[in-house]
């Protein structure tokens, strides 16, 4: 049985880099002493950024991982899939 192969997700580094870049401002912001509504406006961005690029790599998982599998043939895999899919939706609800 050959290793499995997953999805690259280099295009979303990008994305975590911008990311990274808020965090360090909002560190900043605190630092000096920023007004707090300004604070929370850019957390607010930072949650928004987050979850899109939660949404993106849940979206390449369910067209490569998950589609892969259930055209496996293979009971076991598809089965672990759902479990899966259903473990990071009850995360989503949090």
């Amino acid at each position: 049985m050959g290793e499995k192969k997953f999805p690259s997700h280099e295009d979303q580094l990008a994305r975590l880099k911008r990311i990274g870049g808020q965090v360090r401002g909002v560190h900043k912001m605190i630092e000096e002493g920023r007004y707090c509504v300004d604070i929370i406006t850019q957390l607010q961005s930072i949650t928004s950024a987050i979850a899109g690029l939660q949404e993106q790599i849940l979206r390449r998982h369910l067209e490569h991982c998950v589609t892969d599998a259930m055209r496996s043939g293979s009971e076991t895999e598809k089965q672990e899939k759902i479990t899966e899919i259903i473990g990071i939706l009850k995360n989503f609800r949090r």
